[in-house]
């Protein structure tokens, strides 16, 4: 389906299903094509935004599994329906390639049509049943019944890097709409009219579906008062956010202090480390190589699960792996990054490193305003463990090399990392002993574990995790990603001794 191709956004909010402007606006920046304005956020919207989500939620919240799923097939649909004019602005603000941005909708097409075909089998629910209870009085036989509900509203923050998948009806929204709760987005100013199309899509769906409007609202960008604002209000259950270590961090204190304290499932930053093996390094050295080279300037290296750092033993196959990483990356094409401002926080990451002490540059690119080329750099084990700055996430092209001197080395590096979304291990069956030493260790820091591959590309499915230990996420039993990610919205309740007339339909 093509879908309609023209779109020129009125740049202004949704508030439960009504368009509103504020005086205030900010231009798009957008790599080509026509810039926009758009009406900035206050807390003011947000504070309407959350009582409609809060109405909304004593009808859409006790709404059937069927109506929910419905309602996420026609949001699904009337993606489709704006298929090429959501390509078209969407690279024009991004400057992601067309097939990354087909892709990426097809993606977030997917995801809703997997959340309703999940809430539709009803195993998410955990329903349990006990009629026996001996303790403390053994005759009585309490009926105990226990079922997920939804929590409440939810916010969600847009991320920078995938304007779709991750951002207004990406997966959080679809997640949190399939368990039962209202959404308020707060847009990303990197891609304002791609949220505005998206939002609009959302907003037929609710009229189709006859749904509450309060149960979607759309806030673009506003700042750090609106941002804060959103998470600090009474109303709002839970929040999701992808971004910076920085920006989740503030805002999950904020969640932390408030008078009722509320989750953050945050998704913060990793520099997804791969591990190669002796065996595995003397066999393809050239091959993992240009592996890593490509999965480093995948979208211009502005994935979450981009592999930043390679560790390797020292030696002729550890050189010939790092000269192959090099050939590969000199060769990669100039890429556009989200916004000017990523872009710059690239060059300035990008020029500390080189300037720490025992960093050997082994290639370093020239880029400007919003461009970015490949840069490879190596360093000593020894220097790693001793300079943290070398183990915090890079969001561009960049790879690290780590050298360590043996085995125990390695182990060590592994054992000194943070948290991570995701570790890898590149092993032939010779190294299998030294893999499963290394996995140990590698289990307790990455909530995905891969082996003999790159980490870039998420499968959204069943049994995905895409979270990890702090700093990777705020919640290291949570997952963004997959169907496992409804249950940050939902909460056990216990019903004792109900007759059947009141219990909740799922439950009878």
């Amino acid at each position: 389906m093509s879908g309609e191709s023209t779109f020129t956004p009125h740049g202004q909010h949704f508030i439960a299903g009504v368009q509103v402007a504020t005086d205030t606006t900010f231009d798009s920046t957008p790599v080509h094509g026509p810039t926009h304005a758009f009406s900035m956020g206050t807390p003011d919207l947000i504070d309407k935004a959350c009582q409609a989500a809060e109405e909304a939620f004593w009808s859409y919240g006790y709404s059937t599994r069927e109506e929910r799923a419905f309602f996420l097939e026609a949001i699904a649909d009337e993606i489709e329906a704006r298929a090429d004019a959501i390509t078209e602005i969407g690279t024009q603000e991004t400057g992601l390639p067309v097939a990354r941005l087909v892709g990426e909708r097809g993606r977030t097409v997917m995801q809703l049509q997997l959340f309703a075909a999940h809430i539709r089998a009803g195993d998410y629910l955990d329903r349990r049943y006990d009629t026996s209870v001996t303790f403390p009085q053994p005759g009585a036989k309490p009926r105990l019944r226990l079922m997920n509900r939804p929590i409440g509203p939810v916010a969600v923050f847009g991320a920078s890097n995938f304007p779709l998948a991750f951002s207004v009806a990406g997966g959080d929204t679809a997640s949190a709409l399939a368990a039962g709760c209202p959404v308020v987005v707060k847009g990303h100013p990197a891609h304002p009219g791609t949220s505005e199309i998206v939002a609009q899509a959302v907003l037929a769906a609710i009229t189709r579906c006859g749904i509450h409007p309060g149960v979607f609202s759309l806030v673009q960008a506003g700042g750090r008062a609106t941002g804060e604002a959103l998470v600090q209000h009474p109303l709002i259950r839970a929040v999701g956010f992808t971004g910076s270590l920085a920006g989740g961090r503030a805002l999950f204190d904020l969640c932390a202090t408030r008078p009722e304290p509320i989750p953050f499932f945050g998704e913060l930053g990793s520099v997804n480390p791969m591990f190669l093996l002796p065996a595995a390094l003397a066999a393809r050295s050239e091959e993992i190589g240009i592996g890593w080279a490509n999965s480093l300037t995948m979208g211009a290296g502005q994935f979450c699960t981009n592999p930043g750092i390679a560790v390797v033993m020292r030696g002729k196959e550890g050189d010939n792996f790092a000269a192959a990483a090099r050939s590969a990356l000199g060769q990669a094409q100039t890429q556009a990054m989200l916004t000017e401002d990523i872009a710059a926080a690239y060059r300035e990451r990008r020029d500390r490193m080189a300037a720490e002490a025992g960093v050997s540059s082994l290639l370093v690119s020239s880029c400007n305003l919003r461009s970015a080329t490949s840069d490879l750099f190596s360093v000593t084990a020894a220097e790693w463990l001793g300079n943290h700055v070398l183990a915090e996430e890079v969001f561009g092209p960049l790879g690290l090399i780590v050298i360590v001197e043996n085995f125990a080395e390695m182990c060590e590096v592994a054992s000194a990392l943070t948290g991570q979304l995701t570790a890898t291990v590149h092993m032939d069956e010779s190294d299998a002993e030294a893999a499963l030493s290394l996995l140990t260790i590698l289990e307790r820091k990455a909530g995905r574990v891969l082996i003999n591959g790159f980490p870039t590309g998420v499968e959204v499915c069943d049994a995905m995790v895409h979270g990890g230990p702090y700093p990777a996420s705020t919640n290291f039993g949570a997952t963004s990603v997959g169907t496992l990610s409804i249950r940050r919205w939902l909460r056990p309740v216990c019903y004792q001794d109900f007759p059947h007339s009141l219990l909740p339909e799922d439950l009878r």
